[in-house]
């Protein structure tokens, strides 16, 4: 008689059973490595896994807790980028380079700002917007989908832009350039970019519960090799120092993951946050006179190396007042969420608004990990006092410098220009 999985397997697919019996019966098997786990998700993502296994495997991994483990968040979450739609990096580099400014530390490199979800806190569509506010001074590659757990996903919302929405749909691996040739803003529509997840999907939606591809969304940007800076906002605490440790593994080196004291996948406008800083320096052990060394001394040592640093931020250290959750709650649907967000582009709110200040928040650290606010001088352009806030706060951050900035964004229109730019580009494409 034929087995479960052997009935519901293709012809092409394999069978990891002897993976499922070492992660269910941990005590009598040699321990699971992360690369093994890595290994049956490459296997998704060709369509070789059957959905039975697949559906195994995920809750496996749930209940084992090895979906929470560093290790194989960073290296399922590489199987996905490496299964993706892959885009020519010389003409990619070459747009980036001619758009993109070099100021302070930011060498005018790609950033996204991005959360895990399911934090069941249904706020407002804060990285999306901050994404589009932080886009006149940073190159913004925004990696997003329709909505998982909340009512409007970053997809959703965009699709409802009026009068003309992007037409998200139309960027793809062969024209992300030509988009960057036209703006500094790019939402890059996950389904685009990932079609082995058409395998994995009917599973997630059966299995009804929140799985590792929850937490290997945000590692999964399909443009992550030309990422320079990034935000990440994780859902509950215990979360934090694995995604951080995750981004390392990764090759991060300049990233900020953060959680709001509520368990919240942003900056909190209400209290504190918690946060885990992600800063490359020089390596020690490294000796740069044997670089040039036909010898094998200097393999494996790196020139730098990457630190992880924790602290805590306060709406005060940016300069701004609390607001409780309530008064930026998002329960609302798309067509709403996106009425706000070009209010906000507009510069339609008032400068205490809670949900414009929950926003700046954002938007300004990730213009502190970029480096753009270590810059000494500023010429943003109109309306631009040229006057640095160089006060320092946790972690040794200019958020203040952050605030100025992101609110020079949106008072001078810049942001609003970016994301009409991007409209006009995708919907010629």
């Amino acid at each position: 008689m034929m087995s479960a999985h052997e009935f519901d397997q293709k012809p092409n697919q394999v069978s990891i059973s002897p993976l499922l019996q070492k992660l269910a019966y941990p005590a009598t098997q040699i321990p699971v490595d992360a690369s093994e786990i890595a290994s049956a998700f490459a296997l998704i993502f060709e369509d070789r896994l059957s959905a039975i296994q697949t559906a195994a495997l995920l809750t496996l991994l749930h209940s084992t807790g090895k979906d929470r483990d560093a290790q194989v968040i960073a290296l399922c979450s590489l199987r996905m980028r490496e299964a993706a739609r892959q885009i020519e990096k010389s003409s990619l580099q070459k747009a980036i380079k001619a758009r993109g400014k070099k100021e302070g530390n930011y060498e005018g490199g790609l950033c996204d700002i991005v959360g895990t979800g399911g934090d069941s806190h249904s706020t407002f569509n804060i990285s999306t917007t901050a994404s589009i506010i932080a886009s006149p001074l940073l190159m913004m590659a925004k990696h997003g989908n329709r909505a998982q757990t909340s009512f409007s996903g970053s997809a959703d919302v965009l699709n409802a832009i009026p009068p003309v929405p992007p037409k998200i749909s139309a960027v793809t691996a062969d024209n992300l350039a030509e988009v960057y040739e036209a703006t500094s803003y790019a939402f890059l529509f996950a389904p685009n970019f990932h079609p082995g997840m058409m395998y994995a999907n009917p599973v997630r939606r059966g299995l009804g519960l929140r799985t590792i591809f929850n937490l290997m969304g945000p590692l999964a940007n399909p443009v992550d090799w030309a990422l320079e800076a990034r935000v990440v906002g994780v859902a509950y605490q215990s979360l934090g120092p694995v995604f951080a440790e995750a981004l390392r593994t990764g090759g991060a080196k300049k990233a900020l993951v953060v959680c709001g004291a509520e368990d919240m996948d942003e900056i909190s406008c209400a209290g504190p946050t918690n946060c885990w800083k992600l800063t490359e320096y020089p390596n020690p052990a490294y000796d740069g006179s044997r670089e040039e060394c036909s010898c094998d001394e200097n393999e494996d040592v790196p020139r730098t190396l990457v630190k992880i640093e924790t602290f805590q931020l306060h709406p005060s250290d940016f300069g701004l007042p609390t607001h409780p959750l309530t008064a930026v709650y998002g329960r609302k649907m798309p067509k709403e969420n996106a009425a706000k967000i070009m209010s906000i582009l507009r510069n339609e709110l008032a400068p205490d608004d809670p949900i414009l200040t929950f926003v700046l928040m954002n938007v300004a650290a990730l213009l502190v990990i970029s480096g753009i606010c270590e810059a000494e001088t500023s010429n943003m352009g109109p309306g631009d006092d040229g006057k640095v806030i160089t006060e320092r706060g946790p972690g040794g951050g200019r958020w203040k410098e952050g605030i100025r900035r992101a609110r020079w964004a949106v008072e001078s229109g810049s942001a609003l220009k970016c994301l009409e730019q991007f409209i006009e580009v995708t919907n010629r494409l």
